[in-house]
């Protein structure tokens, strides 16, 4: 009996501690995104994650970790379009994101996904991001962004144990915004087509949630230079 005990409580805290990485990956992303976050949020221990989102067993309970930020206002000055004739006050194009962990361990499917559609869609949430422990049906892929008007992202637990941004192999990218972006193209007289491409399911850009046309500047560190900038189209 005291066996059986100790091997469910070392089953759960490992479990507990893996989901804790990749919860705290969660809010470094959206940090990084531009969403505001708290300090303590991104920076939760370990103890205060076991004792906020596991079950009486100590095993996660996943149906509590729902997460949802709006945008700072840096974000959706990155996300406003150029004014122009037919919009001469755009507004932003982004908003509260919605970020669900799936509690169910597997048959992800589109029975799944169409509850969390609804939910995204039923609250007007800007962007939803869709977590699960075991990847999901094809069917659900295609199904998770298909609602107008709606960005729906998909990410396992595994992709997100490990912040690759912090790798220091990993350049730092930068987000550019439309006006950055047309001063750019100005400077070096050229068409967005001719830059450099990075596709939007590199792991950066899903991680970034980069979207098509978009501009992102990489800085990369030179021994001689010290540090040089270029810069990638969204595709």
């Amino acid at each position: 009996m005291d066996d059986d005990y100790t091997t469910t409580s070392v089953d759960a805290d490992r479990e507990m501690t893996r989901l804790w990485r990749t919860w705290r990956t969660v809010f470094e992303m959206l940090l990084d995104r531009g969403y505001e976050v708290t300090e303590e949020e991104v920076q939760m221990p370990l103890h205060v994650f076991k004792q906020k989102y596991s079950d009486p067993l100590g095993y996660p309970d996943r149906n509590k970790m729902k997460v949802s930020a709006r945008p700072t206002e840096a974000m959706q000055a990155k996300y406003t379009p150029l004014p122009s004739k037919s919009n001469p006050s755009p507004q932003p194009d982004c908003g509260t994101i919605y970020v669900e962990f799936c509690p169910d361990a597997t048959g992800v499917g589109t029975k799944q996904v169409r509850t969390f559609n609804h939910l995204v869609d039923e609250n007007n949430y800007h962007t939803g991001v869709f977590i699960t422990q075991t990847p999901i049906s094809p069917s659900a892929v295609r199904l998770l962004s298909s609602m107008p008007g709606r960005i729906c992202e998909h990410f396992q637990e595994q992709d997100l144990l490990v912040n690759i941004t912090r790798h220091e192999l990993v350049p730092k990218h930068v987000l550019l915004s439309p006006d950055e972006k047309a001063r750019l193209l100005e400077r070096y007289r050229l068409k967005e087509s001719q830059l450099p491409r990075i596709q939007v399911s590199d792991p950066v850009a899903r991680y970034l949630g980069l979207r098509r046309g978009q501009v992102v500047k990489i800085i990369r560190r030179s021994e001689t230079a010290g540090r040089y900038a270029s810069y990638r189209w969204v595709i």
